[in-house]
């Protein structure tokens, strides 16, 4: 074997020569000459451990040559970019025009020998409290192409938990001699992982705001619940269109992915299942407790206009003996009696009195 090895650069101009023209070779050193800025990160992984290789043309040859597997992350990638790695790594134009627009819902198809995932990340907003305008969540996109001899990791937004992955797993040899299917695997169970995550985070903020719209100044918390509300629409919109392709890699058999490595996708649906219920719970929490603050408000409407209607009870008495002993007629015995002033004060006085009494009783006041 390690003659053989040594052999192989020694072969590979010939076979380029035979099987494709001379012109276009160059045209394909020229393209990989520099890296392209939006790849963050690749590597050849050869039995689990990272290979010394010098440049990512040399790595994808030796891939295909079945020495490993290329894993490749790009981030926010221009059309160019993913031309050219559609070339190298034969990707279909339907998977390469859902690659570079983004904003796809999650889902899974596979084309020819290529498995293709949109897969919607979320990640939750720190802040102190929430506000009627407060941003809980942030999301973004990781678009996944498994070959038989690669990995390519699109992303898009900075919400995607693949930073410390790679390391990750590169300190675990083993997982990575398993081969792309597995590196996927680890891929969606950091996702879900996330929003398993967010879900612990929700889950504080609507407890905060449940404590304080039963609270005395409750009715003022109805718009902090209902940002909180369209934020977790959002988190909903993010998560439950992944649960389809869970679904299809945990029970259908696809080329790229090894028999046994389907229970490990199996795993992460459960535990996507457990997010999903959870966010559709808080959702009916929410609405419960929006309309339990609407009705707060109804009801301090009603107390208002009771007030209100209790006020101009009290003064429609005396209003109604000054509109009468305001009218301007000669004949009115009461307007020549010595006492007349006094006995009519004395009434509105004890009116406006009687009312409010009978008002507080009733609690209108």
């Amino acid at each position: 074997m390690p003659d053989q090895r040594r052999h192989i650069p020694v072969l590979r101009p010939t076979v380029r020569v035979t099987t494709r023209p001379r012109p276009a070779a160059r045209r394909q050193a020229r393209q990989w000459a520099t890296t392209p800025d939006s790849v963050q990160a690749w590597a050849l992984y050869v039995d689990g451990v990272k290979a010394d290789v010098d440049s990512l043309e040399v790595a994808t040859e030796r891939a295909k040559e079945s020495e490993g597997f290329v894993w490749l992350g790009l981030k926010d990638p221009t059309d160019e970019d993913m031309a050219s790695f559609a070339r190298q790594f034969d990707l279909h134009p339907l998977a390469i025009e859902d690659a570079v627009e983004g904003h796809t819902r999650s889902k899974l198809e596979q084309f020819d020998d290529t498995l293709f995932c949109v897969i919607s990340t979320v990640a939750y907003v720190d802040h102190e409290a929430v506000t009627e305008t407060s941003e809980i969540v942030s999301t973004g996109q990781i678009m996944v192409f498994v070959g038989e001899n690669f990995l390519l990791t699109v992303r898009r937004g900075d919400n995607t938990p693949l930073r410390s992955l790679r390391r990750q797993l590169e300190r675990h040899p083993d997982e990575l001699e398993v081969g792309p299917a597995y590196v996927f695997y680890k891929i969606l169970d950091r996702v879900v992982d996330e929003y398993m995550a967010v879900v612990g985070e929700f889950e504080i903020d609507i407890d905060e705001v449940e404590e304080d719209i039963f609270s005395r100044q409750g009715t003022k918390e109805v718009d902090r619940v209902y940002n909180l509300k369209r934020e977790l629409i959002e988190f909903k919109r993010s998560v439950v269109p992944l649960a389809a392709p869970l679904l299809a890699l945990s029970t259908r058999s696809y080329p790229v992915i090894p028999e046994d490595t389907r229970a490990y996708f199996r795993e992460v649906a459960d535990h996507h299942t457990d997010s999903r219920e959870a966010i559709l719970s808080f959702d009916e929490v929410l609405s419960t407790i929006l309309q339990a603050g609407m009705a707060r408000i109804s009801l301090e409407d009603n107390q208002d206009m009771r007030r209100l209607s209790a006020i101009l009870g009290i003064l429609a008495f005396p209003t109604t003996l000054g509109a009468v002993y305001g009218m301007n007629f000669d004949n009115m015995p009461e307007l020549h009696t010595q006492y007349g002033y006094f006995v009519v004060l004395s009434i509105m006085v004890l009116g406006m009195l009687g009312c409010w009494f009978v008002f507080r009783q009733r609690r209108w006041i």
